[in-house]
């Protein structure tokens, strides 16, 4: 207990000392891991393989689950075909790509290469999330940045299994194989969405139970996911995903308590893998893999990726900065180093060369284009200035369905100037501002108080006006200031 708390508050330590030059959270989570590891520290000796191909199992089901959970299909309206096609024929073309030129250029046999290839032909979403926060990326590289980055862990998943079943399955035929990898796909989307349609019926069947059953009940319908599909031979993984990606766009109650719980639980899911991962692995032996680890990230990242996203976004309005700022944020994460305890497992890495390279590469991702993603956008004028802060939306507590969101809204001295009286105020029928907080100090609203800058203010209205609020309050500031000009 002792030992993970000092981690841990190393962790937050380094996480303080770090923040301004954007060093991914998983990154540190890594380093914390090796330092405690045999190689460093020796405080903590860890080699069982499957144990942690085991624990890492649970951890990506439950990030994938999120990650589903957590995109909304209305976002894909302006990057639907990209981001379908990175997200599947990507991360296969970019596999196949790198393992050609790897086995080409370093020699090993083609089936290996492309097994280490595939374990880190995905990118990583919590990598590409944590750095682009906060940051006002121009919205429609930055949706297609971070959709893609949740949506193609599935399909690396799928083709490492089917790699594996080709070095492992005797006697399989390349028809068996293929139509094996078909399954794991059809069969894993279908029981995924098939699971997300009942769940969502079941949620709305105990919707008076208190709040914190319904976590309780998510949790079920991510093992649920997985397990099933795994019993029909399909892929548990690709399952997981859709069926959170199914309830994350239905009503369903408590929805935003449960985002909000899915956001801290892949948070921390994240940082206990990495950490766990650390552990597992001996930098000392990265002596005998480090220039075949140069090789492949140079491959993979100036060669596999660039050529992979320029040719499947030929047919979209993506200029050369756009397309070149896209490749460069194929980082590389979690889940190919959850990937490489599969073979290592198995018995198929037994000197741990490629879980090593794979570490390595991972490691690398990290360092060099994790740190330099946000000075890459901005050199290419990606980084846009907004026109307001968006409001926040908060939870709503009711079990009853409902078109009403609560939401909070900055009044950010950069755009507002002067006052507005709320009776000034031409806000949509129904909405109503039910507090205002000013210096650490609870207002209630009436149509005589004054709203200033600096001030937050809680709202209730209905969700498809929630875009209309900062801009009417907006109005309202500059027709004020207009008219004690003219006054004056």
């Amino acid at each position: 207990m002792i030992v993970a708390a000092l981690a841990l508050l190393a962790l937050v330590i380094m996480a303080s000392v770090f923040h301004k030059i954007n060093v991914p959270v998983i990154l540190m989570s890594l380093l914390i891991g090796i330092i405690f590891g045999s190689d460093v520290t020796g405080i903590i000796h860890l080699d069982d393989a499957v144990m942690v191909k085991e624990v890492a199992n649970v951890a990506l089901m439950l990030i994938l689950f999120i990650g589903g959970f957590s995109t909304k299909l209305a976002h894909f309206k302006l990057v639907m075909r990209p981001v379908a096609l990175l997200a599947t024929v990507g991360v296969i073309l970019t596999a196949l790509i790198t393992a050609l030129i790897f086995h080409w250029v370093v020699g090993w046999e083609f089936l290996t290469a492309m097994l280490i290839c595939s374990i880190i032909s995905s990118t990583d979403a919590a990598a590409v999330f944590s750095i682009l926060k906060g940051k006002s990326l121009e919205k429609r590289i930055k949706t297609l940045s971070e959709l893609e980055s949740v949506s193609n862990d599935p399909m690396a998943v799928v083709l490492t299994l089917f790699i594996i079943s080709l070095i492992t399955g005797a006697g399989m035929s390349t028809t068996q194989a293929f139509l094996l990898f078909l399954w794991k796909l059809i069969g894993g989307v279908g029981m995924g969405l098939a699971v997300g349609y009942v769940a969502v019926y079941v949620f709305h069947k105990i919707r008076h139970l208190e709040a914190e059953f319904f976590y309780i009940y998510m949790f079920s319908v991510v093992f649920l996911s997985y397990s099933l599909a795994e019993v029909i031979g399909a892929s548990g993984m690709l399952s997981s995903f859709f069926a959170g990606l199914y309830i994350g766009n239905k009503a369903i109650p408590y929805k935003k308590g449960l985002i909000a719980f899915s956001n801290i639980l892949s948070f921390i899911t994240n940082v206990a893998l990495f950490i766990l991962l650390g552990l597992l692995a001996f930098p000392r032996s990265f002596v005998n893999i480090w220039q075949q680890g140069l090789i492949l990230f140079a491959i993979i990242t100036l060669v596999g990726r660039p050529i992979t996203v320029f040719l499947l976004t030929l047919l979209d309005k993506l200029n050369l900065k756009e397309k070149v700022f896209l490749s460069a944020i194929g980082i590389r994460g979690a889940v190919p180093i959850v990937l490489a305890t599969y073979p290592l497992a198995l018995g198929l890495d037994p000197d741990h060369e490629i879980f090593n390279l794979v570490f390595f590469i991972v490691t690398l991702s990290m360092i060099l284009q994790g740190t330099s993603i946000v000075a890459l956008a901005k050199k290419f004028k990606l980084i846009v200035k907004e026109d307001t802060k968006a409001p926040k939306i908060l939870e709503l507590i009711t079990v009853q369905d409902t078109n009403y969101e609560i939401i909070e809204l900055y009044i950010d001295e950069e755009y507002y100037e002067g006052s507005c009286l709320i009776s000034e105020l031409k806000l949509p029928p129904g909405t109503l501002i039910t507090l205002i907080k000013r210096d650490g100090e609870i207002i209630a609203p009436s149509g005589s108080v004054e709203i200033l800058p600096r001030d937050t203010l809680t709202v209730l209205v209905d969700k498809h006006n929630i875009d209309m609020i900062p801009v009417e309050i907006l109005r309202s500031f500059v027709l004020k200031n207009i008219q004690e000009q003219d006054e004056d």
